[in-house]
């Protein structure tokens, strides 16, 4: 599993985009496809603030939970969360109950909703020219850190944000498009 491999559908992907169902699907539709607009990020934001520590199939498993627990992610509507609404998702099965992740998600929010210019333009500065890189060959290609994760984690960290550190800023722009680490033969390349 470094390189593409042949799905049963005969599509070439990235080698963990054929693993799963859920990551197909993932893989297909969503994953280094460009996502713009603040509540979209900031659910990016906090979905992969989640992911530390875990495996990205148990939140894409438990991703309509979230969306339900955390208002549909609407900033405006998170940023308004108290200490009950914090109690009440720490007791949601639908989510993973993490007190520190959590009351991070909500004071993300705040941050969020008091941007100069919002959160997709401040993400969006620390996004890779397309080709200024090599596409990766085999998953063993692609970083799990870079000189612009390292400066949007900073950036975010900066500006108050929680849970965002180089690998998972790194992470985030992988998923919203901010950079393409699709394998050069996998067809969503």
């Amino acid at each position: 599993m470094t390189g593409a491999v042949l799905g049963a559908d005969g599509l070439l992907r990235c080698g963990w985009g054929d693993s799963a169902d859920d990551y197909r699907v993932y893989h297909d539709t969503e994953w280094g496809r460009p996502v713009h607009g603040d509540d979209a990020l900031f659910e990016r934001v906090a979905l992969e603030a989640f992911q530390s520590g875990l495996s990205w199939i148990t939140i894409l498993r438990r991703r309509e939970g979230f969306r339900a627990a955390f208002a549909g992610f609407e900033i405006a509507k998170v940023a308004e969360f108290d200490e009950a609404d914090a109690e009440r998702l720490l007791q949601d099965p639908g989510i993973i109950r993490n007190r520190a992740k959590i009351a991070a998600t909500i004071a993300n929010a705040r941050v969020a909703r008091e941007l100069d210019g919002g959160l997709d333009a401040l993400i969006w500065q620390f996004a890779v020219e397309p080709g200024s890189r090599p596409a990766p060959r085999i998953l063993a290609d692609v970083p799990a850190v870079t000189p612009e994760s390292t400066a949007l984690a900073k950036e975010l960290k900066k500006q108050g944000f929680r849970f965002v550190g180089p690998t998972t800023a790194y992470a985030l722009m992988q998923a919203c498009g901010l950079v393409n680490d699709h394998l050069i033969d996998c067809h969503a390349r």
